[in-house]
């Protein structure tokens, strides 16, 4: 019993709050070592809480997404790269992290390898996990692996206990990014040594953990600039063992536009998701998930974040992507994911527009430079388009008309000389409902899992990433054959004929790299992957963000705080993020 309230102990002080989902917790010590099914899953039920903070940091931080406007809930720190250490969504991304260690650390303690296949599989999924924790908790609190991994900080490392645990609780400080990450594969290469059983996509596996080290030695890899060889190697090789496993495919592009509707045991292309199921939310509480924040389905979610300009230009660059109901086209699968919210008029018929994005007249001198969307309607006469907008000068009605200039005519897409003197490009549409000054281009890729509800389990690796790893890995080999190869294979499920004729040095990163944001969109892995190949990210697009305001790779602010309740709680010194470059 001592040892199992060990773990709680430590398991609180490193998360800053009790234990509140042990299920073992009022458990004596003969049900819960006869009992380890409890204990790996109170494990797996730690990943619930934990992927949703993990979702919002990594993609918020991103260039996919935008919202409304300003919001005082805590998520929005993460959008606005105003960064506090007293944010409870971090703290409750840190808090169900160390909480998940602690657990599976309790289970590894506890069992010992070699009683029987099936608990060697079960200290496999324990080891999975906790590599996985470490690995995700030192990406966002820690530097890009790129930048002097043996010096900067990564994030405490916590498997054992003193040996006085009640009398002098003292852990350790952080360990750096390399030691953090020496952590996560030597857990992840235990768990592919221990895992023999393949249970589903939503639980560890073999497999699973294989994937996870392709994407640690990848962000290990170093830069496009200054590659690390040895650590893409390893990357190409464990993601030739997923891809040659066989136990999963690529669904068909058909299949593939409708992926987030299928639950992931039942997804061949998914390799490990978290699972959610739909008692576990009631009421409103759809509202609060992943999904929510991208959409409103049937009456559930807030709708207040969208598909950024960005995004939805670098779909429609092979081509337009119409989502009209009369003029469905899809050109790039991935774009089946967003759905615009068409308003009808009085009489139940779309209104037909020019949307276009323009640069704003600043209000004074000095005040930031930003972009906003406009919607004119317009009339089609033949080969003629008319734009005509209204607007109150004096109080009184000025009709201003514009005839717009072809680009695709057949696609419907336009430029327009507007009243500024600029040139600007844009399509003919229906007109979109706007949210404050912003149409909803509502995102659905966490939404509709098995129901039309904002059910969605969170995917952590699935196979089209793993040939996107592996595209990366080989062309900082300087192997751009199989680089190519790799890249089109996904590239031409989604895209028709799309696939690349050569890369080579020169447009190698540039290609892959929008090859990831397409394919990964709404997965949580954008900014993480912008800063890890030491990028700047750009945010140039409609917003309530610092639209023209490029930030580093090395700007304090890629990094996360630790947050200040678990430094205030920490059984020992936790040292702080830096607060300024």
């Amino acid at each position: 019993m001592k040892k199992i309230l060990i773990g709680l102990l430590v398991a609180a002080a490193v998360s800053s709050c009790d234990i509140d989902r042990l299920p073992y917790n009022s458990m004596d010590e003969e049900n819960i070592t006869n009992n380890p099914d409890a204990m790996v899953t109170g494990t797996y039920a730690q990943l619930k809480a934990w992927s949703d903070p993990m979702h919002r940091l990594g993609e918020y931080a991103g260039d996919n997404m935008m919202i409304r406007g300003s919001s005082t809930d805590a998520f929005y720190e993460f959008i606005s790269y105003a960064r506090t250490p007293n944010n409870y969504r971090l703290q409750n991304f840190w808090d169900s992290g160390y909480k998940a260690i602690a657990q599976a650390s309790n289970v590894i303690k506890m069992f010992a390898e070699g009683e029987s296949t099936e608990m060697d599989n079960k200290l496999g999924e324990c080891y999975y996990i906790r590599g996985m924790m470490y690995f995700y908790l030192c990406r966002a609190f820690g530097k890009p692996y790129y930048q002097n991994p043996e010096t900067n900080l990564g994030v405490p490392i916590v498997n054992g206990t003193p040996e006085d645990v009640f009398n002098d609780l003292n852990l350790p400080d952080r360990s750096s990014v390399k030691d953090t990450y020496t952590q996560a594969i030597n857990d992840l290469k235990k768990a592919e040594a221990l895992m023999t059983i393949n249970n589903g996509a939503t639980y560890a596996s073999k497999e699973a953990a294989q994937a996870m080290l392709s994407r640690i030695y990848l962000y290990m890899s170093g830069t496009y600039k200054n590659p690390n060889a040895e650590y893409a190697r390893l990357s190409v090789e464990y993601a030739d063992k997923v891809i040659n496993s066989g136990k999963y495919v690529l669904l068909a592009r058909e299949q593939f536009m409708k992926y987030n509707t299928f639950r992931p045991e039942d997804n061949k292309e998914t390799i490990f998701a978290v699972k959610r199921v739909a008692s576990e939310f009631s009421g409103d509480d759809h509202y609060y998930g992943i999904g929510g924040m991208y959409s409103n389905i049937g009456g559930m979610g807030w709708g207040e974040m969208y598909a950024s300009a960005k995004y939805i230009d670098i779909l429609n660059e092979n081509g337009r992507n119409d989502w009209r109901p009369d003029h469905y086209t899809i050109v790039d699968a991935r774009a089946a994911f967003i759905e615009p919210t068409y308003s009808k008029d009085d009489k139940g018929n779309y209104s037909t527009v020019f949307r276009f994005v323009k640069q704003d007249v600043p209000a004074k001198a000095g005040d930031p430079k930003t972009l906003s969307y406009v919607q004119i309607p317009a009339v089609i006469n033949g080969n003629t388009v008319i734009a005509r907008e209204v607007k109150k000068v004096n109080d009184k009605d000025v009709v201003k008309e514009y005839t717009l200039k072809a680009i695709n005519a057949d696609q419907q897409t336009y430029s327009i000389t507007y009243e500024d003197g600029k040139t600007y490009s844009g399509v003919i549409d229906y007109y979109i409902s706007l949210n404050r000054a912003y149409p909803q281009f509502y995102i659905v890729k966490c939404s509709r899992e098995g129901e039309e509800s904002q059910l969605h389990s969170p995917v952590i690796s699935r196979l089209g990433e793993i040939y996107l790893n592996r595209a990366e890995a080989y062309a900082k080999l300087g192997n751009y054959g199989a680089a190519l190869n790799d890249l089109n294979t996904i590239r031409n499920r989604s895209i028709i004929d799309g696939g690349y004729t050569s890369i080579d040095a020169s447009n190698a990163s540039k290609l892959i790299d929008k090859e990831r944001q397409l394919e990964l969109a709404y997965q949580a892995e954008r900014s993480y992957d912008v800063f890890r190949n030491g990028e700047p990210l750009n945010r140039t697009y409609p917003g309530p963000q610092k639209q023209f305001e490029d930030i580093a790779p090395t700007d304090f602010r890629v990094t996360y705080f630790i947050p200040q309740d678990a430094i205030n709680s920490y059984p020992g010194k936790l040292t702080q993020n830096p607060t300024s470059n």
